[in-house]
């Protein structure tokens, strides 16, 4: 796999070859100093151009300039196509290097995300503007409201009775979306508010939280492992109990930190409900 200096060169060097490429931005994890560092990192370049016709839609050109992909996926051109009219190339070369390659036609705009100017032709003047130096600080964990963090209580309990419910019928799509994309998604919220609180809201878990193995004491994250359960139901059973004993532990901790008040009759009445259907009720 070619290191990080010869992939920056030839992204380099592709643009300065042409006049209607005229600024490069690095963006994503390689320009978050907090962002562990891996040779798996993708490259998020975006090339700003005069004109986006010639690159759009024109895998050819990535061929003559950056070698043949082992796979290419080009999000504009597929079934649910995106519409800002800029287009992106998500490049996946033979020696496992990625670079997700954007072609833009209208100026940058800063949204707090870190990102670093390798190349302004236009001084500038042109599409991108001076840049302050990148910090993941818009991706750190805030504090909950009161409110937030109620509402996440009661859709993490509350939900559970689908779960439960898709075990009694044999429904196991349905009861791994429910436990995977509703309700895990609250315990996550929860995690990362427990680690807010254990640094001072001063760092971020990563996408979908990552990064929470770094953080968690080790019988915690023994714990979250066992939130995971293979397709048996009794495994499944066994992997909501988990679930519900990690999420109780860290709720209360979070609660106490900022003064809220733990809804026990919530999780109270959802555990009854739970041991009644997993007994035939």
């Amino acid at each position: 796999m070619r290191n990080e200096d010869e992939v920056i060169r030839l992204i380099l060097n592709v643009a300065k070859a042409d006049e209607r490429i005229r600024a490069v931005l690095l963006s994503g994890s390689r320009a978050n100093p907090a962002a562990p560092k891996d040779k798996f990192q993708d490259y998020d370049i975006t090339y700003f151009v005069t004109d986006i016709k010639p690159f759009y839609n024109k895998p050819e050109w990535i061929t003559e300039n950056f070698g043949k992909p082992l796979i290419m996926q080009m999000p504009e051109i597929m079934r649910f196509p995106e519409g800002d009219g800029n287009f992106n190339y998500l490049i996946l070369f033979p020696d496992g290097v990625r670079i997700d390659l954007s072609f833009v036609f209208s100026k940058y705009k800063d949204d707090g995300e870190p990102a670093v100017t390798l190349l302004d032709k236009d001084n500038g003047l042109g599409f991108l503007p001076s840049l302050p130096s990148p910090s993941d600080i818009i991706w750190r964990i805030k504090p909950p409201t009161e409110h937030f963090y109620l509402s996440c209580c009661n859709n993490f309990w509350w939900c559970l009775n689908n779960a439960a419910k898709g075990i009694a019928r044999d429904e196991l799509p349905y009861i791994m979306y429910m436990l995977n994309e509703v309700i895990r998604p609250e315990l996550h919220y929860m995690i990362d508010w427990y680690i807010g609180i254990s640094n001072g809201y001063s760092l971020s878990t990563g996408k979908n939280s990552k990064y929470i193995k770094k953080y968690l004491p080790k019988e915690l994250y023994v714990l979250y492992v066992k939130t995971y359960s293979g397709s048996d139901y009794a495994d499944i059973w066994k992997s909501v109990y988990v679930m519900c004993e990690l999420f109780h532990t860290l709720a209360l901790q979070v609660a106490e930190h900022h003064g809220f008040i733990y809804q026990q009759d919530e999780e109270d009445a959802m555990m009854k409900y739970l041991q009644m259907v997993q007994s035939g009720i």
